[in-house]
């Protein structure tokens, strides 16, 4: 299997080639040339199978390059129930990501019992020991730079803290996550691990991490990867758990399913797109924003218009506070039926500052057999609902989490089972959760008074000549 750029002008490449670079030399981003495909009998072989089990299986359709034993060894590893079944007390702990049943067809996939209570642990944990075995087959070293509005900063922290040859700089809006959130990242010590609080919003971090990946003379001498939903190591690992959560919500692989998913930056729901097209049954993907809406917007009108700084809101669900979703790109190179002329020239316009409108074209006319409907989600909705799923069915949920149960029933077709899919853990969000119910969050016992250790960071303007002044400094001769 090779993998091609979006942009069209990149040599095609091997998964492990891919792994660490991120962006690919045009610009774009890396996709297979086409999606593996499941066939019916290992949808059936599938189903009995274990977390790890599954993320094998799944994994060695997109890296068939890593010989199977040595994969089978990196997923063995990762997914372990020390890993990702100690953060909650209320969960079924004898499997990874549970499936919880709220009512008869409406479900929550919990995905936030990692190290860092949040989702992107799933992906994560696997993308830092497929860091770490590739390095050691090249015997070269990696400067992770990355992006967070939230939670990718600390899982990828906590994924590569440690790990030989890799360090990390991740570049965070300074004041705009929660309190938990910032604790998590700016507390870690190890002295592989560096945290950029940036004057601005995740968009102006984002366009840091693309505009240094895009220098690629810089990119090459100091071995610049990355670990945001652009590297597509962490998208198909992504693609496992709408397995999982398929496989537990149905009785058979004759019956389809909606996902509800959250989504800021594109990635999570990308990868439910991607197991869409391998032939998972999945008749709808719900996509629910908070109040920047850019992606909603997309998908009610065909303009896809992403705002500035000054138009990107400050919200209660603040790990979906972004108004340039990098991995959309990916979805409309679908969209457009693959043709990287017509690609450069949307993305022409939006990084020129603009939009692009497909309504009216075929493309228009394409969309709605992608399964896509969408939904948005304010800081009122976002209370109500806490309350209203902690009333009714005892359980409580963040705010993002909020967010996707919400547009998900709203949007979802009569008699479709809805899986929505699980951001965080509520002590995440605390002054919300207090706000909703007028009590706290239970936390687990390692991250009690986290917010009280001593935090390290340096501040820094968007300034991408800065940012690289800083990593070369940091960087070992």
């Amino acid at each position: 299997m090779k993998y091609l750029s979006t942009r069209g002008l990149a040599t095609p490449k091997s998964f492990t080639e891919i792994l660490l670079g991120g962006l690919a030399p045009d610009g774009g981003l890396y996709l297979p040339e086409e999606y593996p495909q499941v066939t019916r009998k290992e949808l059936d072989d599938w189903r009995t199978l274990s977390y790890a089990d599954l993320a094998f299986a799944v994994m060695s359709k997109f890296a068939p390059d890593i010989p199977a034993a040595d994969l089978k060894a990196i997923t063995d590893k990762t997914y372990t129930a020390e890993v990702y079944c100690n953060a909650r007390t209320d969960s079924d702990t004898r499997q990874i990501a549970p499936l919880r049943t709220l009512e008869p067809g409406l479900h929550i996939l919990e995905l936030s019992n990692g190290p860092t209570l949040a989702f992107k642990d799933m992906a994560m944990q696997l993308l830092g020991n497929l860091f770490e075995y590739a390095l050691d087959q090249q015997h070269d070293a990696l400067n992770i730079l990355g992006a967070t509005s939230g939670d990718t900063g600390s899982a990828a922290e906590y994924a590569m803290r440690g790990k030989r040859g890799i360090r990390v700089f991740m570049l965070s809006p300074r004041g705009k996550m929660s309190a938990f959130q910032t604790a998590q990242m700016y507390s870690l010590q190890d002295p592989n691990i560096f945290n950029i609080a940036v004057r601005g919003v995740f968009d102006d971090a984002q366009d840091l991490v693309k505009a240094v990946s895009n220098d690629l003379a810089y990119k090459a001498q100091y071995k610049i990867g990355t670990v945001n939903s652009i590297n597509w190591g962490r998208i198909s690992a992504q693609v496992v758990y709408y397995f999982k959560g398929y496989f537990a919500a149905t009785q058979s692989n004759d019956e389809q399913v909606a996902f509800s998913v959250p989504s800021g930056n594109f990635g999570n729901i990308c990868a439910g797109h991607i197991a869409r097209r391998m032939g998972l049954p999945i008749a709808q993907l719900i996509l629910a924003t908070n109040e920047n809406d850019v992606l909603d917007e997309f998908f009610r009108t065909g303009v896809y218009r992403p705002r500035g700084t000054a138009q990107t809101f400050q919200t209660s669900s603040p790990s979906m506070d972004i108004s340039k979703a990098s991995n959309f790109e990916r979805f409309i190179f679908d969209l457009v039926g693959r043709d990287s002329v017509k690609l450069r020239a949307f993305w022409g316009q939006v990084e020129a500052g603009g939009a692009f409108d497909i309504k009216g074209t075929p493309y228009w006319d394409a969309l709605p057999g992608f399964g896509f409907v969408s939904g948005k989600s304010t800081h009122a909705d976002r209370l109500a609902t806490i309350r209203s799923t902690w009333e009714k069915y005892g359980m409580m949920i963040d705010t993002h989490t909020a967010d996707g149960l919400k547009v998900g029933i709203e949007q979802r077709r009569p008699g479709l089972p809805l899986i929505c899919l699980e951001t965080a853990l509520p002590a995440k969000f605390e002054e919300t959760i207090r706000e909703a119910l007028g009590r706290e969050p239970e936390r687990p016992a390692g991250m009690l008074g986290i917010e009280n250790m001593p935090q390290q960071c340096v501040v820094m303007d968007a300034n991408v000549e800065a940012l690289k002044a800083y990593i070369v400094a940091n960087t070992p001769r």
